[in-house]
């Protein structure tokens, strides 16, 4: 016992020793946390300095204490007033669930200094958000799409911000989001501090970098795309109608803390988790199609251990930390290597062992051999279990998709010759109950004549959109003032198309768009 306190004082006096503010301090110690990681100790004494700083690290090494810790400090020795809509800090985060977990780190770490946090992002009511602005905030974590949704309808400036994070900077740029970036580059003050940190760095991304940082110091505590230390990674190879299947007896036959399983699609997913009920495994499935009250819910039930597997798509694989995770399931691989790396690397975190199983079909074959080209490392095999084959027909199938229900019909409610004119001038609804003759739901974008594309991803809030993938989903929309052409809804007339005249109102004199249209 003399020996760990010993070690504990060893490193705690590595905070000590900056100088940190003594609530801050407390507050480490109330939360148990004593030892500084790699980044911290390199990132805190310069940042502590006031310099901009670039850092390459992957979620799991400790990045979040490393910039909050010498921001609360700044806080604490240099207090001001709140201002009206207005914040001191701002940090920038790729999706929702890393945004709050962000917020509540800086909530943890700053509970003695009575600073005021606030974290926005879509999917939950913007009003009350905006009511929250008003008296103004002292740090204040958004991503990208509903923070530029705020600063239109005027509810935050950035006028006032002193410090500056963009977190995980590489999956930024994979969402889209680089357009909103440079906007809010635009609107922040010149004088500031700016951290900057992504896991890898790409020539693009150093250029996004280039572009917000200031004679930065450069912070590397691991090589870009490297797999996690600890985790022993196993692939079996088996047809894509089976994975159920074997996912189901490996679920019951290894030891279990907490499992993520991932697949590729949302309704993929879905899949999985009717799969495991109907064999008696209870788990919940977190992706761009749940409510953001759904999959904080079902984080939650996770880390509380409520239910010990949870199935998602890439949106989960970065920027959770849920500790306990020992075992990470590819049901599907992902079709770009990195994302990978970022899966794995949610078990085997802070010093535990973790077990990554990747299940390939022979269409995936390619994915994972580019997976190991970027990796270095080449999983063990490991073959069917014993039985497999009679398993696979003794066990129940899994609960049947739902129908699908059938959109209602435009004008005239499924009638012939009801619905509606869409963009292209093609006619919705009729006889089908809401389809058109060839299939056309009547809530479906269609591009007008002139080329323009519906926009990638969804509006916050919107009920109606259909994002083309999770990522998209996952983080925020991308702002639409930042797309030429860009619809406001998927039931509205492209701004970008020209006018058409849908002839003279019924009983009136002037036509669609309300000029006077003269007699004969």
């Amino acid at each position: 016992m003399g020996l760990r306190r010993l070690f504990e004082s060893i490193n705690m006096s590595f905070f000590q020793d900056l100088g940190l503010a003594q609530s801050i301090l407390k507050a480490l110690e109330a939360a148990g946390y004593d030892t500084p990681t790699p980044i911290q100790q390199q990132s805190i004494p310069p940042l502590l300095q006031g310099r901009d700083l670039c850092g390459i690290a992957q979620t799991g090494t400790g990045k979040t204490a490393a910039f909050a810790l010498p921001s609360l400090h700044h806080f604490a020795t240099k207090p001001k007033a709140r201002q009206q809509y207005s914040c001191r800090m701002l940090v920038l985060s790729p999706t929702r669930e890393l945004a709050a977990q962000i917020a509540d780190s800086f909530r943890t770490y700053g509970k003695f200094l009575g600073l005021k946090v606030d974290c926005v992002f879509g999917g939950m009511p913007i009003f009350s958000q905006k009511k929250r602005l008003a008296g103004g905030v002292d740090i204040l974590v958004a991503t990208p799409g509903r923070l530029i949704d705020l600063i239109e309808q005027r509810a935050v400036t950035l006028k006032d911000v002193e410090i500056f994070v963009l977190d995980e900077a590489d999956q930024m740029m994979d969402l889209g989001f680089i357009h909103a970036l440079k906007r809010i580059d635009q609107l922040l003050p010149k004088q500031r501090q700016t951290l900057f940190f992504s896991a890898t760095m790409p020539k693009a991304i150093a250029e996004l970098g280039n572009r917000f940082l200031n004679n930065p110091v450069r912070v590397s505590v691991a090589p870009a795309s490297t797999t996690a230390e600890r985790v022993e990674q196993f692939v079996t190879f088996v047809e894509q109608r089976e994975k159920q299947t074997l996912l189901t007896l490996k679920l019951q036959s290894e030891e279990i803390d907490r499992a993520l399983v991932f697949t590729r699609t949302k309704h993929g997913a879905d899949r999985v988790v009717r799969g495991l009920a109907g064999a008696g495994i209870q788990s919940a499935a977190i992706h761009g199609n749940k409510s953001q009250g759904q999959r904080t819910a079902a984080l939650q039930a996770f880390r509380d251990g409520k239910i010990k597997i949870l199935v998602a798509t890439d949106i989960a694989a970065r920027g959770i930390d849920v500790p306990g995770v020992s075992h990470v399931f590819n049901f599907e691989l992902p079709n770009v290597p990195e994302q990978y790396v970022h899966r794995i690397g949610r078990t085997a975190r802070a010093g535990r062992e973790g077990i990554a199983m990747s299940f390939v079909a022979g269409d995936e074959r390619g994915y994972m051999k580019d997976i190991e080209r970027l990796t270095g490392v080449r999983a063990m095999t490991l073959g069917l279990p014993e039985g497999f084959r009679a398993a696979v027909a003794a066990l129940p199938p899994p609960v049947a998709d739902k129908k699908p229900q059938q959109a209602r019909g435009g004008r005239g409610g499924g009638q012939p010759g009801g619905g509606r004119t869409n963009y292209a001038g093609k006619k919705l609804g009729g006889n089908n109950g809401g389809t058109g003759l060839n299939g056309e739901t009547r809530n479906r974008t269609h591009a007008p004549q002139g080329g323009w594309q519906p926009a990638i991803g969804p509006r916050d809030g919107s009920r109606d959109a259909r994002p083309r993938n999770d990522n998209a989903a996952s983080g925020d929309r991308r702002p639409t003032a930042d797309r030429a052409f860009a619809a406001r809804s998927e039931n509205r007339r492209d701004p970008g198309a020209p006018a058409r005249n849908y002839g003279p109102k019924k009983g009136g004199n002037k036509n669609y768009r309300g000029s006077v249209k003269r007699a004969g």
